[in-house]
């Protein structure tokens, strides 16, 4: 069963069972959510978006045209991504840039991911970080713009450079 509280706009009927979607959330129609998601409070989710399973969503964000979120990622509070890496007023793309976050990844609160980039299986990356390119597997990664630090095992050790 999925549960939607009352004070949101939720369009999509691609939702995944023992998903909750908490209020002000506005949810477009082919958005597509997979099962047992957190989606807190004042989250937008735009048209073209895969959401995979367990995912958690934390409040402040919006997850726009483009991006895909894999199985049991962790996106912190008002987590920032792009989809338009030359955006103007009233002019749009042809097609927006993809994003892709792979399964398992974390990105800590207010960390901005830059359009047309992916996030690797299991990596971190940490609160207030600028993503700018392609982020490896298993790797740590922090600051403006954001530098690789580290590695990061399967228990969430973490092994610094």
């Amino acid at each position: 069963m999925v549960k939607i509280h009352a004070l949101s706009d939720v369009q999509s009927k691609n939702i995944g069972d023992h998903t909750m979607i908490w209020q002000y959330c506005v949810v477009l129609k082919d958005a597509i959510i997979g099962e047992n998601c957190n989606i807190n409070c004042q989250v937008l989710i735009e048209n073209e978006v895969v959401i995979g399973n367990n995912v958690t969503i934390k409040p402040g964000v919006q997850i726009w045209d483009g991006v895909t979120l894999e199985d049991n990622v962790f996106i912190g509070p008002n987590v920032t991504f792009t989809n338009d890496l030359i955006p103007r007023s009233k002019k749009y793309p042809e097609a927006f840039a993809k994003t892709l976050v792979k399964k398992g990844a974390s990105i800590g609160a207010n960390a901005t991911i830059v359009a047309g980039n992916t996030i690797g299986e299991n990596a971190l990356i940490g609160a207030g970080s600028v993503v700018t390119k392609n982020i490896p597997d298993n790797t740590v990664w922090f600051g403006n713009p954001a530098k690789h630090r580290g590695t990061i095992d399967e228990n969430g050790v973490i092994t610094y450079l």
